[in-house]
Parts: structure tokens; sequence; C-alpha cells
């Protein structure tokens, strides 16, 4: 499957429209029939309702623009995407920060984060204000405008937590997943973060790197596969990190549209299901992560958010009206899609969970 020129949304892709992704993922099945409800499998495990417990990481999507356009991004996100998160939204995000210190982390995503015009003010307050900022960067955006030259830098200046998408140590998988000539840009831009004393031993400074799968299968142990990450970036590239997040791929958006396009999406949600692992469905990040869209709304996580579905009626669903006394008391919103945070050893914006 080739790497997408626009956005599915900018070709009016029925996979652009969350309900229609909804409607796939509540009919899929084999010939014995339809797979059982996520919320029922949790309840065979006496774990539904999935409540909060307790909420600590703030994530916050600050627009979808990007400067890539991903063969696998659940976000859609590509250079004609126009959602911006607006200093205004920012400032709310702030407020609601400045009366809930249990928030110690800010998770900032996009889209590439650093093109929304008021990134690096987003980031300095954030950074006034004691928080963790974690910046979820693709790498390449630090080679894509002379602008751009000097994050590394400004990451360190605000002890800004790194994590960087990084699909394989090698050009040729990683530039079939995000296109032509990402890899050379993303071990450039590696090699300006540790430059800066990213991934250095004692620098303070954290660098973490994500693995996805290239194809419809799940990802491989997180541990072996940091150390051969590790020994393949140092050897060929003298490159170094601190950890690396293995992320299963969540059947939403253009990766859907890949499993329904190749024939994989039965048999990927079958893999799914078989491998639910009800300790990694006790550790789901939606149970200590709240998450922002770019207009403000609120998310029980990054993917539900991308699906549309806000947190449960009845609590704040705008970051106007944020209370987390009252969002840490929610009933967190699940559909079919979230076998895919509790398959093996489970998924999570941090990587594995058990």
């Amino acid at each position: 499957m080739p790497i997408p020129v626009k956005s599915l949304k900018a070709q009016q892709h029925q996979f652009a429209n969350p309900a229609f992704q909804l409607e796939v993922l509540q009919h899929a099945g084999t010939e014995e029939g339809d797979f059982p409800l996520f919320g029922a499998k949790l309840q065979q495990h006496q774990l539904y309702p999935l409540r909060p417990t307790g909420t600590t990481i703030l994530q916050v999507n600050v627009g979808k623009m990007c400067n890539q356009t991903c063969r696998h991004c659940h976000v859609d996100a590509g250079p004609d995407r126009k959602e911006i998160m607006t200093r205004d939204t920012m400032q709310l995000c702030l407020d609601a920060l400045a009366k809930s210190p249990q928030l110690t982390t800010v998770d900032l995503t996009g889209g590439a984060p650093e093109m929304n015009p008021d990134f690096r003010w987003f980031v300095e307050q954030l950074s006034a204000m004691g928080r963790q900022v974690i910046v979820r960067c693709n790498l390449t955006i630090i080679l894509a405008n002379p602008k751009y030259h000097d994050l590394p830098e400004f990451f360190k200046a605000h002890q800004v937590q790194v994590v960087s998408s990084l699909p394989y140590f090698s050009a040729s998988r990683t530039d079939a997943q995000r296109g032509d000539g990402v890899f050379e840009k993303s071990i450039k831009a590696l090699q300006m973060l540790n430059q800066v004393g990213y991934g250095q031993e004692g620098s303070g400074l954290e660098l973490n790197l994500v693995y996805n799968p290239s194809g419809a299968f799940l990802p491989a142990g997180q541990k072996s596969l940091e150390g051969e990450f590790k020994r393949r970036l140092k050897s060929g590239y003298d490159i170094e990190f601190n950890n690396l997040f293995c992320i299963t791929n969540l059947p939403i958006s253009r990766y859907l549209d890949y499993l329904v396009e190749s024939g994989n999406y039965s048999s990927y949600m079958e893999k799914l299901v078989t491998a639910f692992n009800p300790v990694a469905a006790v550790n789901v990040m939606c149970r200590n992560t709240i998450s922002v869209g770019w207009d403000g709304a609120l998310y029980d996580c990054d993917f539900n958010q991308m699906l549309e579905l806000k947190v449960q009626p009845g609590t704040p669903q705008h970051i106007r009206d944020f209370d987390l006394d009252q969002l840490d008391r929610r009933q967190i919103v699940l559909d079919q899609h979230c076998y895919g945070c509790t398959a093996g050893a489970g998924s999570s914006c941090g990587g594995s969970t058990t």
C-alpha cells in the first residue's frame, strides 16, 4: 500500500468519517460470528465498568497539521490538515492545570505539535508551572525548515522529554511506513538531539523512541526489541536513547483503511481479541490520562479522540469546564478498538503496560 499523498479527509474517504469507522469496528467478526464486545470481555474479568485510578497526565493534541503523511497514522494528520489549537484554548489548558496539581505531566501531540504557531509559548508556560512536558516529535520536523533547526536546544532549555517515532532501524522499513527519505532525516535529527545531551547517561534529558509494526501483526517483546534497536543505532550511527516504546497499531483511520484494503482486517481483529490480557486491561492509559482535542473537547484517550468518542455524558465535555474530581469518577467510554491496548503485553503511549 503506497504512502498517501493526501489525508483521508482531503480525499473525502469513507474512513475519514469516525461514525463509519465505528460501524466497521462494531461489525467485525469471523465466520463463527461477531467478536465479543470489549465491555463484555472486561465484565468477564470483573473490570467493568472501567474507571480512572487517578489522573496524572493531561495529553493535549495541539493540531492535526503535520509535515508527513504516514501510512498508519491514526490521527489522519498531514500538511493539508488545518485544525490547530488556538492560544486561547491553550490558556484554558493552563487554567485547568493551575487548579489540578495532581496533573504533573503534560503530553503534547499532533500532527507535528511543533507546527502549531503557539507551540513554544505553550511549552514555556508549562515549564514555568513546573510540569513535566513530553513532546511527541516525528524527528523530520527538526530538519523540515530552518525555523525548527534549534528545537533540540529549545527542548533542552525546558527539560522536555522527547518521544520520537522511528518505525525501525533500517531505511527500507521506516521509509515504507513514513515516506521516502524519512529514515535518513530521522537519523540526522537523533544525532542533533544526542549532540545537545539527549539520551546521554547522566544528562537528565530523556529521549525515547516509538516502534509500531509495519504490517498486520502485534509488536515483538519490548525489552528484546529495545536491545536490538540500541545495538543497531549505536553501531551504525552512534545514536543513543533511553527507552523504546512498543505500540500496537489500533484499527483506526489510515491503519483501518490499510487493514481493509489489504484483506487483513478480520484476521487482525481476531489477533487482538485472542491476545486479550486482563493484566494489560488493568493498566490501560485511559485510567491515568485525560486527552484534550485541538478544539478543547475532552476524551478518555487519543484514540477515542480520533473516533470522536467524548468522555461520559454528564461529566465536563470541554477544557473550559475542567473538573478533575468529576472526571476521576467517570466511566471510561469503550468500543472495539480498545482491544488494541489490551492485547499481549498491552499498549499505551508509554509502550507496553505489563
